[in-house]
C-alpha cells in the first residue's frame, strides 16, 4: 500500500471503540439491500471494506441461502487488517465519515483500485452518537452529498444514488 489509509494514533482509537458491542452495528441495517443487488446482478464474490466485527457477512449468511464468498477488510482488526486484493464488489457501509480527512483521497483511490465490478457505499452525513477519546466526534467529516458525490464520481460510474434521512447510499461500478 503506497499512501497511508490511517494513523497509528487513530487506528489505535478505533481498536478501542470496537470493543463497544454497539460499535459497528449499521451494516445490520444495509444488509437487506445488499442481498438483493448481490441476487440481482449475481455477485459471486464481496469485499467488506472496514468490516468491523463481521456484521454483514454474518446477515447475508442469514437472509440468503447462497450468499457471495465474503472478505474482510480493516485496519482496526488485526485479523483483518491485511491490504486486500481486488474483488468483484466491495462494500463500505458507515465508515467514510470515520476516515481521518487528510486520507480520505487515499481511502477513496483504495477502494476504486479494489473494486472491480461494483461498489456500495453509504455515508453518514451529520453527528455521530460516539465519541472518540480524544473528544472529537467519531464521525470526523460531516459533509453533505453535494460536497461527497464529486469524489465519488471522480473515480466511479454512479449506477444508483438513493438519500436517506441523514446521508446516502450510493451503488457504483468501476469507472
Amino acid at each position: 500500500m503506497a499512501n497511508p489509509l490511517i494513523s497509528e494514533e487513530y487506528r489505535a482509537m478505533q481498536q478501542k471503540l470496537h470493543e463497544n458491542p454497539n460499535y459497528g452495528v449499521a451494516s445490520v441495517q444495509f444488509a437487506p439491500l445488499v442481498a438483493d443487488i448481490v441476487t440481482k446482478l449475481q455477485v459471486k464474490e464481496l469485499l467488506d471494506y472496514g468490516a468491523g466485527k463481521g456484521r454483514l457477512g454474518q446477515e447475508l449468511a442469514r437472509l440468503m441461502s447462497k450468499p457471495p464468498m465474503i472478505h474482510h477488510y480493516d485496519p482496526a482488526i488485526p485479523a483483518w487488517a491485511v491490504d486486500p486484493v481486488p474483488r468483484e464488489m466491495v462494500t463500505c457501509i458507515d465508515v467514510l465519515e470515520h476516515i481521518e480527512p487528510e486520507l480520505l483521497d487515499n481511502v477513496l483511490d483504495h477502494l476504486a483500485a479494489l473494486v472491480l465490478r461494483l461498489g456500495f457505499f453509504t455515508v453518514h452525513t451529520g453527528p455521530a452518537v460516539k465519541v472518540l477519546a480524544d473528544g472529537r466526534n467519531a464521525h470526523l467529516i460531516q459533509e453533505d452529498e453535494r460536497w461527497w458525490l464529486p469524489r465519488f464520481l471522480q473515480r466511479f460510474r454512479l449506477i444508483n444514488y438513493t438519500r436517506l434521512p441523514v446521508g446516502f447510499w450510493i451503488l457504483v461500478e468501476k469507472a
